[in-house]
């Protein structure tokens, strides 16, 4: 623990600086890059949905063209679910929509604080030419600043 009194500046200068910290045995995993933005300038639901878009992409670089991401979610029988979109109510509310294992469409909504998800890889559609990369899809409107769905 650090003893050290900081000044104002020291305070809030690590307050704005991206804090992300992953360790592998796999030498050449591929850490998400961390959001680089002060924490108190964004709700805890907004801070959940912009990094589990950054989670969401970089298992998605990991991925081939015969699979695309899903995610798990622990504890109930939620099973896993083909992720089609995600978004955030502030203040603490993360929601993401898709459809499970036999096609149905769902919806989950999840307070932030009980916030747990297995990403897993599936085979994409069997009628699809491209996996789905929602990853991708998240961080573009996110760089664009669409916050309308």
């Amino acid at each position: 623990m650090d003893d050290k009194i900081k000044t104002t500046a020291e305070l809030a200068e690590s307050d704005a600086l991206p804090r992300l910290r992953e360790v592998h045995a796999d030498p050449d995993h591929q850490c998400p890059e961390p959001i680089n933005a002060p924490a108190t300038q964004k709700s805890p639901a907004q801070w959940a949905y912009e990094r589990m878009i950054l989670y969401i992409q970089n298992f998605e670089k990991q991925l081939d063209n015969a699979h695309e991401v899903a995610m798990g979610f622990a504890g109930g029988d939620a099973g896993v679910l083909r992720i089609e979109g995600m978004g955030y109510y502030d203040p603490d509310i993360v929601t993401f929509y898709g459809s499970d294992a036999s096609g149905a469409k769902t919806q989950l909504v999840q307070h932030v604080s009980q916030l747990s998800v297995l990403l897993r890889a599936l085979p994409k559609e069997v009628d699809q030419a491209e996996p789905n990369r929602i990853g991708f899809r998240l961080a573009k409107a996110l760089e664009e600043g669409d916050d309308t769905g």
